[in-house]
């Protein structure tokens, strides 16, 4: 996906919804603060984003403009409706997202850690190179990733998601 295509699924994730406000989650998130990542962060087709005042209208983007829809077929990505609790990451993570304008709607984007974490959570191979890429490129540290996962909800395996993500740490090295 570029941030072309990024702009595209939210305006017309706008006007199914009538709303003007979205979170993106998810790895195309990183196109917001980075336009120009690294290649290998932006080989997804879909952009995973809730309206951020009305997260159950994300049924009518998954509908309209998801996978295998018309809007898929013509363009080649899509748009994934997932809900406040698709991304696990820390409790505070809205506190360190940034907004961003485009036209007359504004997309909130986690902090590139949060964004991270919840990639360490889901730990599917994918996410591993995902990880490697933004730690060789600079766009995370990892004591901060570490800390950050530390925060995410005690009921989940604390210890193990640490050590997947030191694995990927130690990957960046080489």
């Amino acid at each position: 996906m570029t941030r072309e295509q990024l702009e595209h699924v939210i305006r017309a994730a706008s006007a199914i919804t009538k709303e003007r406000s979205f979170v993106v989650v998810g790895s195309q998130a990183v196109l917001l603060p980075y336009p120009d990542a690294h290649p290998d962060l932006l080989v997804s087709r879909e952009l995973d984003l809730y309206p951020a005042m009305a997260p159950e209208k994300s049924d009518l983007i998954e509908g309209a403009i998801g996978a295998l829809s018309q809007f898929d077929e013509t363009f080649g990505y899509y748009a994934d409706g997932v809900s406040p609790d698709t991304a696990v990451m820390p409790a505070d993570w809205m506190d360190r997202a940034s907004l961003h304008y485009l036209g007359d709607t504004t997309v909130v984007c986690p902090d590139m850690h949060d964004l991270a974490v919840s990639k360490c959570v889901a730990q599917r191979a994918k996410d591993a190179r995902f990880i490697v890429v933004m730690l060789k490129e600079g766009m995370i540290s990892p004591a901060t990733l570490e800390q950050r996962i530390r925060q995410i909800d005690s009921k989940r395996p604390i210890n193990a998601i640490v050590a997947w993500a030191q694995r990927r740490v130690e990957e960046s090295k080489t």
